[in-house]
């Protein structure tokens, strides 16, 4: 029994049967690949931080919360919910005489930042008294007064007067100095220096700062600096920061680079691993049950069950590690991608760096181990558990019918799958698209389960039309509804591919689809002026003043949060949000929101229209109260006077102007909409453009966005199709013996590579429709919850998709069959 040692039958299985434990090793190398760059992600995103540069010399930094916290239900049931604001949480400037009382504290300076234009430049503006953190220094004249600025050494001389504009309008300056940006000051181009007590109505935020910096005295301690900042200024809302924590308070993107790497790494992580971990404990178990004879024949001459067990185990330990470290290599790789594509779109800021320790990739790596030991117990404990003469038996002749315990979780996720699917169809918004999502899972989890079942009904539907295409295609019909576990084996990864590259793409071709004809539907203006720095405050009555103009509306675009949702499970959705220069029977006359009910006449203070999908994802008609958070946090509960349809090509919140500029950062607007008039006499203001050039030029900046939903499809649809290649060969090789029967009665190797051509032309068929079904199943219910309309399915993108399934799948058994047949 010496030569029944598992750890000896292993070593031997691994040595004499390469070809299988080859795909096992392929697939735990995917899976580890997956696991380990979402891991790095996700870490990435937990550890995130920027270094402070303007507040490097300021050791304790006094800001506001950016974050909305959303709390739903009480006692036990009580949770908080916390999401990065729009823009800057401000806090009341006055905050700094009080932090300026702590003992040890040398000066509190409150800060500000905001765009000003000087003609086509943007300058940076700030209050004068920052040079004292940031090391600005004057070369020549005095510090700023009122109406009065300090501009860059290369600007302009002292004495000069300058136009400048800024959220309160357009004024004249007389420069009152020249100075040296400082250390604080060197990445944020030209910098123009105001008088302290003008800056925060300059910015459009009166008796407002975006942080106070707190300078020690020479020798105070910096913890108990903090500590008496942030006793001084208990119950005041405001956050005491020191540390890399200074960094985020400066870096506004921080926060939602935080989440943008913790969603994928965490939601969409979660997916991939769940997929990738699904993926490769079906290919351990093929591998296992390959060997069914084997087994039945150790069994036949003596080996026990722990032994089979055992066996089994070790070849998991034997294959797993190695695959796991070297799928962490290409995984470290895609996360180094990955990131830096995020950061070169703008997503991350460029301070931010990839965070790469042992934890993701020890995760990895037990994972794969994991999944390989317990698909290997499974698929290897019915043959170890019964008696040798009915291994044999069942060695030679295959199951039909899978086991009770799969059949009864398969159908549950089948209907559970159906219950779901007539849920988001019921839905509205974004419960529809949650409730979606479960769909898509559910659904696989039937296919995979129930994958026996779905083969031998593919097969018999298919095999049907395949009986009538001469002998080769016959016999692959009647392979395939006898061998429904291998067909189902090589099935179920082309579905996986099938169904979520199409969930993944076809969401985002369906919303731009509908985006892109509201948007030239909603467009009625004749001219649309644009800038790059924005429009400042009355541009609008300027161009109204222009010969032959009906109508001139500046839009403020930002960004509300809004709670939807109903009961316990509530969140806050980001939402579109336009701020209107004019009345609403202004905006009608430029823009179409196709009004369903209410009136665009009684838009103004406290009063707002919303889309309709926001309005029943928000339980909200007109005539209600809609509860929401300002782009800087700011809690309100304005009224709704009317609810329109176009929301996603527009903006799902329309308000007065007024009400928003003060909660945003620039005050200045995105766009300029006209109505009548001639674009020459508009061009002083603007790059002037009509309605259609500006709707290209939208649908440019949303194809940017939809990037990485095609990043996720190609990673996700990637892996499964390696995984389908990767199943079909290890069938094709281990039907060695079969083949060479094939050949032993007369038929020819033409007849042999057609038959097994047939045959992967029907897996991947059937795979193609199964996925095409479940990804119906999902997006139509979604989409219709969303923008009220079916799914948009770009045909020649459909057909890139079914026609790389089929090509994959002649592929993989056309290379292995011709190896196999030359033996």
């Amino acid at each position: 029994m010496k030569s029944l040692a598992p750890n000896g039958l292993a070593r031997a299985a691994v040595r004499f049967k390469p070809a299988a434990f080859a795909g096992t090793f392929v697939a735990l190398l995917m899976s580890a690949l997956i696991v380990s760059a979402c891991g790095i992600l996700l870490e990435t995103g937990a550890r995130a931080s920027v270094p402070p540069q303007r507040y490097a010399q300021a050791p304790v930094v006094a800001a506001a919360d950016q974050y909305a916290r959303f709390v739903t239900g009480s006692g036990d049931g009580r949770t908080e919910t916390a999401e990065p604001l729009p823009d800057t949480a401000r806090v009341d400037s006055e905050l700094a005489r009080k932090a300026a009382g702590v003992p040890g504290v040398r000066a509190a300076v409150p800060d500000l930042t905001f765009p000003v234009r000087q003609g086509e430049s943007t300058l940076t503006g700030h209050g004068w008294g920052a040079h004292r953190f940031t090391g600005a220094t004057l070369t020549s004249g005095s510090a700023p007064r009122a109406g009065e600025v300090v501009l860059g050494t290369t600007a302009a001389e002292v004495g000069d007067i300058v136009t400048l504009e800024t959220a309160a309008g357009r004024a004249g300056f007389r420069v009152s100095g020249l100075a040296e940006p400082g250390p604080g000051d060197v990445d944020e181009g030209a910098v123009a220096w105001f008088a302290d007590d003008r800056s925060p109505a300059l910015a459009g935020h009166p008796g407002k700062a975006d942080a106070i910096a707190v300078l020690p005295e020479e020798g105070a301690d910096t913890d108990a600096l903090a500590a008496g900042v942030r006793k001084a200024l208990a119950g005041s809302g405001v956050e005491v920061h020191t540390g890399d924590d200074r960094g985020g308070v400066e870096e506004q993107g921080l926060a939602y680079a935080r989440e943008l790497l913790t969603g994928l790494g965490g939601s969409f992580g979660g997916i991939a691993a769940v997929v990738a971990v699904f993926t490769a404990s079906g290919t351990v178990a093929l591998s296992v049950a390959q060997r069914a004879r084997e087994f039945a024949l150790l069994r036949a001459v003596g080996a026990t069950l722990r032994q089979i067990r055992r066996a089994v185990a070790s070849e998991a330990l034997l294959v797993a590690p190695l695959a796991g470290l070297v799928g962490c290599l290409p995984g470290i790789g895609l996360a180094h991608w990955w990131f830096g594509e995020l950061r070169d779109r703008g997503a991350i800021p460029e301070a931010v760096e990839l965070h790469v320790s042992w934890i993701p990739l020890v995760v990895a790596v037990g994972t794969g181990l994991l999944t390989a030991l317990v698909a290997g117990w499974a698929a290897g404990r019915r043959p170890s558990r019964i008696k040798p003469g009915e291994a044999l038996t069942e060695a030679s002749v295959q199951r039909l019918r899978p086991g009770v315990v799969r059949t009864v979780l398969g159908v549950g996720a089948l209907v559970g799958g159906g219950f779901l699917s007539v849920l988001a169809a019921r839905a509205a918004g974004d419960d529809a698209a949650n409730a979606a999502l479960g769909v898509v899972m559910c659904f696989m989890l039937a296919v995979a389960l129930l994958g026996p079942i779905v083969a031998r009904l593919c097969a018999g539907l298919f095999g049907t039309v395949l009986r009538g295409g001469g002998a080769p295609a016959s016999l692959a019909a009647a392979n395939s509804r006898t061998n429904a576990r291998r067909l189902a084996s090589a099935i179920t990864p082309i579905v996986l591919a099938m169904a979520f590259a199409s969930t993944l793409v076809f969401m985002h071709s369906s919303e731009s689809h509908v985006a892109e004809r509201q948007l030239r539907e909603g467009l009625t203006a004749d001219h649309v002026v644009t800038h790059p720095a924005g429009l400042p405050a009355g541009t609008a009555d300027r161009a109204a003043r222009a010969p032959g103009v009906e109508a001139a509306v500046s839009l403020l675009d930002t960004q509300v949060l809004v709670p939807v949702g109903s009961g316990a499970d509530r969140w806050l959705q980001n939402s579109t949000a336009q701020g209107v220069s004019g009345s609403g029977r202004d905006l009608a006359k430029v823009q179409d929101l196709d009004v369903r009910s209410g009136s665009l006449d009684r838009l103004g203070k406290g009063r707002i229209a919303v889309d309709r999908t926001l309005a029943t994802s928000a339980k909200v008609a007109v005539g209600d109260r809609l509860e929401l958070y300002l782009p800087d946090g700011t809690k309100s509960r304005p009224e709704v006077v009317a609810v329109y349809g176009r929301g996603l090509g527009l903006a799902t919140v329309t308000m007065d102007r007024a009400s928003l500029a003060p909660h945003v950062t620039s005050g200045f607007d995105s766009v300029l909409l006209v109505r009548g008039g001639d674009a020459r006499a508009l061009a002083a203001l603007g790059e002037v453009t009509d309605a259609s050039g500006y709707v290209v030029e939208q649908n440019t900046d949303r194809e940017l966005n939809a990037w990485a939903n095609r990043t996720m499809a190609a990673v996700l649809g990637g892996f499964a199709a390696v995984a389908a290649a990767n199943t079909l060969v290890m069938t094709v090789l281990d039907r060695r013996r079969e083949l060479g029967m094939l050949r032993l009665v007369g038929s020819t190797r033409r007849q042999v590579m057609r038959m097994l051509r047939w045959e992967a032309l029907l897996v991947a068929v059937a795979g193609v429709v199964l996925g095409t079904a479940i990804a119906a199943a999902t997006l139509i219910p979604m989409m219709r919850g969303l923008t009220g309309e079916d799914p948009y399915v770009p045909p020649l993108t459909y057909a890139a998709f079914a026609g790389a399934a089929v090509a994959l799948g002649l592929l993989s058994v056309t290379l292995p069959g011709r190896a196999a047949l030359r033996r």
